[in-house]
């Protein structure tokens, strides 16, 4: 009977049980090896269905779920079986990097297994300041960040002068006063003045053209104006860190973390390869076998 047929057959046969089993126990003559479907030497079986078809399915989900399974794995069969009659040179090779893959990744999860258990992930601040301290040169600026804030005041609000003089002040309680009004009266503040920002985004909140140049601004302390035809902005500059310059430690904060936190990952990696290794050798289950082979010739200026 041509293979087609039979995988039809098969098919009606698969379903109908399906139907009457409504996604339950497939009936007992189904059991065991009775076969869906063959492609060369391999072979699908009414089991290996059985193990794939997702619990819950009605029994008209179930009949398209099997037709979908026995046709991919029909596909698969064929591709697999012509890939390795086009490539069979290739095919040791293959078998290497799978088994070389398989290898990396049982290690790998058995290294995060050891990480997981034993690496502690807090770090004090002395210890992320001491890891700063010692390598700031390493880290070096690329563009130039800021601390300050920007508001953007309408030409309509009458108090700007006080708004101003807040704005200015050193003193906390009147920085609440000038982020108080800001909110009050739905002012937008942008408030850069405890996390740094890129330049270039700072400039983003007053109206700028991006073919100029605003460097000079960097220069200047107070309190700085800008307008257009519906606002005032004000704005203040309180930190500047330039290109080159060392990267400041609370920008560095998570990248620290993480440099610690890998070199942890690896200690402890490496010191449960070291106690995996001693106590093979010292239980015996590593032989280890020299090489019998011609003698090298060492030269006399090495021997001296």
């Amino acid at each position: 009977m041509p293979f087609g047929m039979q995988r039809t057959n098969r098919y009606l046969i698969l379903l109908m049980a399906l139907l009457l089993a409504a996604c339950q126990e497939l009936p007992r003559y189904f059991a065991g090896s009775e076969l869906l479907a063959e492609v060369g030497d391999k072979e699908l079986t009414v089991e290996e269905l059985r193990r794939s078809i997702p619990s819950g399915l009605s029994a008209a989900d179930s009949s398209a779920y099997a037709h979908v399974f026995v046709d991919r794995w029909v596909r698969r069969q064929l591709k697999l079986q012509e890939a390795e009659q086009l490539f069979s040179s290739s095919v040791a090779d293959i078998d290497r990097q799978v088994e070389e893959y398989r290898q990396s990744l049982l290690i790998r999860k058995l290294d995060q297994f050891y990480v997981d258990r034993l690496v502690d992930t807090t770090f004090t601040e002395e210890e992320l300041a001491a890891y700063y301290n010692s390598n700031k040169g390493d880290f070096r600026l690329d563009r130039t960040i800021v601390k300050g804030c920007v508001v953007r005041v309408p030409k309509s609000y009458r108090q700007r002068t006080r708004l101003k003089e807040l704005m200015a002040s050193t003193q906390e309680s009147r920085q609440q006063d000038f982020r108080d009004i800001c909110l009050k009266q739905e002012f937008v503040l942008s408030d850069y003045t405890e996390t740094w920002v890129d330049w270039a985004d700072f400039l983003n909140h007053l109206p700028t053209f991006r073919s100029e140049s605003y460097d000079a601004l960097l220069q200047k302390s107070g309190i700085q104006e800008m307008n257009d035809r519906d606002a005032y902005y004000y704005f203040r500059i309180d930190k500047v860190s330039r290109v080159g310059d060392v990267v400041p430690f609370e920008q560095l904060r998570p990248t620290i973390r993480r440099i610690l936190f890998n070199g942890r990952q690896q200690r402890v990696i490496r010191e449960h390869e070291e106690q995996l290794y001693q106590t093979s050798m010292e239980e015996g289950t590593i032989r280890l076998h020299e090489t019998k082979g011609e003698e090298e010739t060492i030269p006399e200026e090495v021997k001296e």
